[in-house]
């Protein structure tokens, strides 16, 4: 395992205007080998907190033996370093994100690449360079794979585009029919709606573990650059999301919906098809959305209704922060 100086590490931090508690002097000397939980921290590691609770931070921090811990600065000048362990403090705007980055240098994990022997691939697909395809997945006719992208065990892909730097993950389907029929009114009987549009999934999207994303009717599904899906949701026919929008695990969002940028929908949410979510829109677990939403609304319920003037937090510190925990420690 390779060993960062504490000096070599805090270069790669995205905020400029840090500052440091502690013996200085050891920025050159030591030696930072792993991240790790407040609670499990080691002198080796690195560490962070973030809670919003000032006095359970500082007994959080003041319990940890973490060499470095990553601290909201306004917790600056209210909790202090072990001077005997010669642990620092470094006090920034957003200790999780810097945490974040500094773990991937930390833990730099060879990409995987190459396809597997077991995969299937249509003649007609399209893999880009730098690609990984696991173990079962099938790419159909005519599918296009951007670069530097990973698809995972068991992925199923057809009538689709993916962008470059994309990950998806085992046993996901992207590109089958969606749900959708016509009724005979003398009959009775149900007649599939035609479904001829794509999926399309820009750049730098995350689709995690069991997700359904179906192809658009008679125009594309559509997943924005940097949109990220987790386990178990479903996006119906011809639904538009924007960038930077996050899915959490169980969302289900109805057919020709559009979504914008920049969105939270919590756990177990449902979008009714047909409707409009503008940006910046956080939307509460286990709510059920039945009309359009404004942008930078925030909603919860069933049915869903906007709660924003009811919320005294900082709104901008709470759209940051939507789907964190409450987090103290790496773990979160």
């Amino acid at each position: 395992m390779v060993q960062w100086t504490v000096e070599s590490l805090l270069q790669h931090l995205d905020d400029s205007n840090y500052s440091i508690d502690g013996q200085k002097s050891k920025l050159k000397s030591k030696s930072i080998k792993n991240v790790s939980s407040l609670y499990s921290g080691t002198p080796d590691d690195v560490s962070f907190c973030q809670t919003d609770d000032i006095d359970r931070g500082i007994l959080s921090i003041s319990r940890s033996n973490a060499g470095v811990i990553l601290c909201r600065k306004d917790l600056e000048g209210q909790v202090y370093p072990k001077q005997k362990k010669d642990q620092l403090l470094v006090f920034v705007q957003n200790p999780r994100l810097e945490f974040t980055r500094i773990a991937k240098k930390i833990n730099r994990i060879p990409p995987k690449l190459g396809i597997s022997s077991s995969s299937v691939i249509a003649d007609s697909a399209k893999i880009g360079k730098d690609c990984y395809i696991g173990d079962h997945v099938v790419i159909g006719e005519d599918c296009i794979i951007g670069d530097n992208t990973k698809i995972e065990s068991k992925a199923n892909l057809q009538n689709c585009t993916i962008g470059n730097d994309c990950i998806i993950q085992p046993n996901t389907t992207i590109g089958s029919d969606g749900f959708a029929f016509e009724r005979d009114a003398d009959t009775l009987e149900l007649e599939k709606f035609p479904h001829y549009g794509k999926v399309i999934v820009e750049d730098d999207v995350e689709i995690y573990a069991n997700c359904s994303i179906a192809r658009g009717s008679l125009s594309d599904t559509v997943i924005g650059q940097g949109t990220k899906i987790d386990a178990l949701c479903h996006v119906a026919h011809n639904v538009s999301i924007g960038k930077n929008t996050e899915l959490t695990a169980g969302t289900i969002i109805g057919g020709s919906t559009t979504i914008g940028n920049n969105c939270w929908l919590g756990l177990n949410s449902t979008v009714k098809n047909k409707l409009k979510i503008g940006n910046k829109v956080i939307v509460g677990s286990g709510s059920s959305v039945i009309n359009d939403i404004e942008d930078e609304d925030i909603v919860a319920g069933v049915p869903a209704k906007s709660i924003k003037s009811k919320i005294t937090a900082n709104k901008e510190k709470l759209f940051l922060m939507a789907g964190q925990e409450d987090a103290i420690c790496s773990d979160s």
